[in-house]
């Protein structure tokens, strides 16, 4: 990291300045930033430190705040480094507590500021100056995040600057990692703060959660001696070391592995003990469970383990201590990073030898066969939705062929479903949070891309999430920053999701039976191609499902000859 040598810093700088010098010390990259009156001294400050050559994060502006939380979520999944949103005072903020709301449930620890309106009215430095100082003014404005937020706090006075940015991005960091919110008085950052000590090592490091090894060691003995062991993983393995060693571990005691609606990839959707999503069947015989990090490994509703079965639950916070209502079982509960458990757990049963290696190796090839016919029947069952208006497997079939031997990333919401696709790596696949804060994937993949821009990355999303991301900022910020992302509109033309539930619970129901269901349609569909367009992107609608693996190839030659954002808007039936 450059840094100014002590003799040429200067004595003191605002405490805005001060405040980005010491995001940069501490790792942040960038701050996503979408500014408003409150930001004067946040504009001075990056002037200001940029005058003295002080290291800073990048400052980009975000046209909207939900943006601005989606690609600081994207960019940490790429990178494992959290980083900074600034919005503005309490109506900004407002539109940071969806994305607040989808980093807490996902564990991403996203530094979010955000101004407040100057509480004096006269005869202070950065007092009030305009009617909204007044009509943005709140009794509680970190009640928007409170509920997402780890830890919160105003700042008071400018030398608390680089103690408070030590404090958030520690806090953060540490296990179980999530968002936390500061405020930011116009005032107080207006006023000077000592520069010294800005590119200082920070003054607290994250806690990390490190396993037990005798619990490891307790895991390891229960699934060696169970008869039909289970994994289930649901935010993937959490490194690449860990997702191979996952692979192995599973294969060599012929562990099935079940990825119930994953946010990420434990192991490659083509090995041999990735078992389809259904668990039902795995649940049913199931006498040892390791639940990896899963906030709800199964439906309760529906699926029930069988009594004896023990269960083990692992990962950042195996009891998700901040949903209120999570009954799931757990004979052993083991906090820890996912990755570091699996490692740990690859180690200990590496020194077991099975003592019953023959039936391992028979409910082995079992378990390998059951899940290549399910397999089978799922691409048979893609292949089937290729005629005219296509399904959504046919669509992710034929996105899966498209990126065949590269390395790619793809986020879907509401979009491709992972099941047809054939996906080998740790970081080739993310779904929408299950918090359920739409409009996600769009900005997390800008983020991605930001973060790694030699890497081909993927947004697919159903129309309705495509119009949750303020998709006209997003395509603005794709322009700006030379963010060459795939985006696939899988669109049916009314809130897929939405009417899935009402026919779960209602399946025989007059909503089920009417000729359009009430509050599920978007009809009429915008054509989205012009709202891509509009921004310089390359744009095609494609109707018939034989047209779309070369609309797909077209659209991938674009990314790599032109280097701009490429979308297809897809017709898949309802």
């Amino acid at each position: 990291m450059d840094t100014v040598p002590s003799d040429a810093r200067p004595a003191s700088l605002t405490a805005g300045g001060a405040l980005l010098a010491r995001l940069k010390a501490v790792g942040v990259d960038y701050i996503f930033c979408n500014s408003g009156t409150d930001f004067p001294p946040i504009i001075e400050g990056l002037a200001e430190a940029a005058a003295k050559d002080i290291p800073l994060p990048f400052a980009l502006v975000m046209p909207h705040e939900s943006a601005a939380m989606g690609m600081a979520h994207g960019y940490y999944l790429a990178t494992g480094r959290s980083q900074a949103v600034i919005a503005h005072t309490n109506v900004g903020l407002a539109n940071c507590a969806i994305g607040a709301i989808n980093a807490a449930v996902e564990h991403i620890p996203v530094l979010l500021f955000s101004g407040r309106t100057p509480t004096t009215e006269k005869d202070r430095f950065g007092a009030r100056t305009v009617p909204i100082g007044w009509g943005q003014e709140m009794r509680d404005q970190t009640a928007l995040v409170r509920e997402a937020a780890k830890w919160d706090y105003e700042l008071r006075f400018p030398e608390q600057a680089l103690e408070i940015a030590d404090r958030a991005w520690a806090i953060a960091n540490s296990t179980p990692r999530g968002p936390v919110y500061v405020s930011l008085p116009r005032e107080v950052l207006c006023e000077p703060a000592p520069a010294e000590g800005l590119d200082a090592p920070p003054l607290m490091q994250p806690a990390i959660v490190h396993a037990d090894p005798r619990q490891i060691a307790a895991v390891a003995k229960i699934l060696a001696e169970a008869r039909n062991p289970v994994f289930f993983a649901q935010h993937g393995a959490g490194s690449a070391e860990a997702f191979g060693a996952l692979s192995a571990l599973a294969d060599e005691w012929g562990i099935p592995v079940c990825q119930y609606w994953a946010l990420a990839l434990a192991i490659p959707t083509g090995h041999p003990m990735a078992a389809e999503a259904n668990p039902a069947k795995l649940i049913e015989r199931a006498d040892a469970i390791l639940v990896l990090d899963a906030l709800a490994p199964w439906s309760p509703q529906i699926h029930r383990p069988k009594p004896g079965c023990r269960i083990i639950q692992m990962g950042q916070d195996p009891l998700s201590t901040r949903t209120p209502v999570r009954n799931f079982r757990s004979d052993l509960s083991i906090a820890c990073d996912v990755a570091d458990g699996i490692l740990a757990l690859k180690a200990a049963m590496d020194q077991l030898r099975p003592v019953r290696a023959e039936e391992i190796a028979m409910r082995r090839d079992a378990i390998a066969a059951e899940n290549a016919q399910a397999r089978g029947r799922t691409i048979a069952s893609a292949e089937a939705g290729r005629g005219g208006i296509m399904t959504k497997e046919w669509v992710s079939l034929c996105l899966s062929r498209a990126l065949e031997g590269q390395d790619a990333t793809v986020l879907s919401e509401l979009g491709c479903p992972m099941a047809p696709m054939s996906l080998g790596h740790h970081r080739a696949w993310y779904q929408e949070p299950h918090a359920g804060g739409l409009g996600w994937s769009f900005p997390a993949a800008l983020g991605m891309q930001l973060a790694d821009r030699d890497r081909l990355v993927v947004a697919t999303m159903g129309d309705g999430s495509y119009m949750f991301a303020n998709p006209v900022a997003c395509h603005q910020i794709a322009e700006a920053l030379e963010l060459p992302i795939l985006v696939l509109i899988v669109n049916n033309a009314e809130w897929g999701a939405v009417r899935q539930s009402v026919l779960g619970i209602y399946p025989d129901g007059y909503a089920a039976r009417a000729n359009a269901m009430p509050l599920t349609q978007l009809s009429p569909v915008p054509d989205f191609t012009k709202v891509a367009e509009a921004s310089r992107a390359w744009a095609r609608r494609v109707e018939d499902g034989a047209a779309l693996p070369d609309a797909l190839a077209e659209a991938l030659d674009h990314i790599r000859t032109k280097r701009t954002l490429a979308l297809l808007d897809i017709r898949v039936r309802p």
